[in-house]
């Protein structure tokens, strides 16, 4: 069953938000409230629904145990009882879910950094399919892509690229998709029509603000250098390359692909805060979880999480062994959707097993 004192506590804060947006708010007041009206308004709507739902059964119950109810009308109401069940029972599933504890940087833009991995040129072709198939996907979504950094392959495509994606809930839809992904396919050089596998490592990492991490000046080992590689006139003539090292921790973060010292050093030092802060959440994660290869969107790096078959047109997640045969359509970031939403279901029912075992 659910907590009802916790449904009726919701239910009085959301009345209570809407009450005092009706008043003299402050700006800053009014921002914050907005939020988490709008954060409330999908479990208030859930909580209605579910509520209607008993209360209408109930009304069944009444009418088929009251003596006075002519044997027509209770058959009636008998044969009601099961549809309205089904339904109570499916709100109530809906509603469970939309009391999960959510994470608190689900809302958060996302740093997004993809690596050509083992595969030489072709790992580089299927970075650059990687990254186009997330830009997709963030255009479907209605969020903005702003490539911060970017270093191209020999024969297209990239050695690795950083990209931040602005938009609400951002992290909340690609959290899963940190991993190793692999591709199947024969290159356009293979003669001998062999396919050849090569990997890409993805890391989606939630854009921190300094609020969530502390990072203390006497740690940074800041260096300026001129600019490396093509990049017109201006790349040697002016030390606008910025390198950061964070001493405790050894992460290095160079940035030069902008002409302003100032902004490769804005740029940098939010991606070095992104991924302090990501190692922390991965630290606090292995110590919550023993074992964390069982947990959809564990965060690991190294492992092996999705394969693009190209010959068979098909893609893979490994962790929830969903097989989809629309390669050409995730690729265009249209279908991606679908393997998202599965981990997040997984992901959902994992939680919900969860909280029941521990109740």
């Amino acid at each position: 069953m659910l907590p009802e004192a916790k449904l009726d506590i919701l239910l009085a804060r959301h009345a209570e938000l809407e009450a005092q947006l009706l008043g003299d708010v402050g700006a800053e007041n009014y921002v914050r409230m907005t939020r988490e009206l709008a954060e409330l308004n999908p479990v208030i709507d859930a909580v209605k629904a579910y509520r209607a739902a008993v209360t209408e059964l109930a009304g069944i119950d009444a009418m088929v145990s009251d003596s006075a109810t002519d044997a027509e009308m209770r058959e009636l109401a008998e044969a009601e009882r099961p549809e309205l069940e089904a339904r109570r029972d499916e709100l109530m599933q809906q509603l469970r879910v939309a009391l999960l504890p959510k994470d608190a940087m689900d809302e958060r833009n996302v740093i997004l950094e993809i690596r050509a991995g083992t595969g030489g040129d072709e790992a580089s072709l299927f970075a650059g399919d990687l990254f186009r198939m997330y830009e997709r996907f963030a255009a479907l979504q209605g969020w903005k892509v702003e490539v911060i950094s970017a270093s191209e392959g020999t024969v297209g495509g990239y050695k690795e690229i950083i990209a931040e994606l602005q938009g609400r809930g951002a992290f909340a839809k690609l959290k899963f998709e940190s991993g190793v992904h692999r591709v199947q396919r024969v290159p356009d050089t293979e003669t001998q029509g062999r396919i050849h596998t090569s990997a890409a490592t993805v890391a989606v990492l939630p854009e921190a603000e300094d609020v969530d991490i502390d990072i203390k000046n006497d740690d940074l080992r800041i260096e300026t250098m001129r600019a490396q590689g093509a990049g017109g006139q201006h790349v040697n003539k002016t030390e606008s390359a910025i390198r950061i090292t964070h001493l405790p921790t050894g992460i290095v973060v160079m940035m030069q692909d902008s002409r302003s010292q100032h902004k490769n050093r804005a740029s940098a030092m939010n991606i070095l805060r992104s991924r302090l802060y990501d190692a922390e959440r991965q630290r606090l994660d292995s110590e919550r979880s023993a074992d964390r290869r069982g947990q959809v969107g564990s965060g690991d790096r190294s492992e092996r999480i999705r394969t693009y078959n190209f010959p068979q047109g098909r893609v893979t997640d490994h962790r929830i062994n969903l097989t989809l045969y629309k390669l050409p359509q995730v690729i265009a970031g249209e279908a991606l959707g679908e393997l998202i939403d599965a981990l997040t279901t997984e992901h959902q029912a994992a939680q919900l097993a969860a909280q029941g075992a521990a109740a």
